[in-house]
């Protein structure tokens, strides 16, 4: 059986979800982690959901907050960039 545009967007989210929730653990056990890949895969899963009719959209509306809630914690768990001396870019 294959799966419908809801049911990938669904699959995605939850990748991404797995993806973000991997990360903080490894931010908070700290350990360094590399966050380049996760702007495309929001990417990604951004144009796929925007393809979707708006119904469907709304009914992925409760797994997105999830996932942005997600990513806020990992956010959340980064330190921040040392400080660079004044006059140094």
């Amino acid at each position: 059986m294959s799966k419908g545009p809801t049911d990938k967007a669904l699959a995605a989210i939850d990748s991404l979800r797995g993806t973000v929730t991997m990360a903080r653990v490894l931010v908070q056990s700290g350990r360094d982690v590399d966050l380049a890949g996760l702007d495309g895969e929001a990417a990604t899963l951004c144009a796929q959901v925007a393809k979707l009719p708006a119904a469907t959209g709304q009914r992925l509306r409760p797994a997105l907050e999830a996932l942005v809630r997600d990513v806020e914690g990992l956010a959340a768990t980064l330190p921040y960039p040392p400080t660079l001396p004044p006059g140094r870019p």
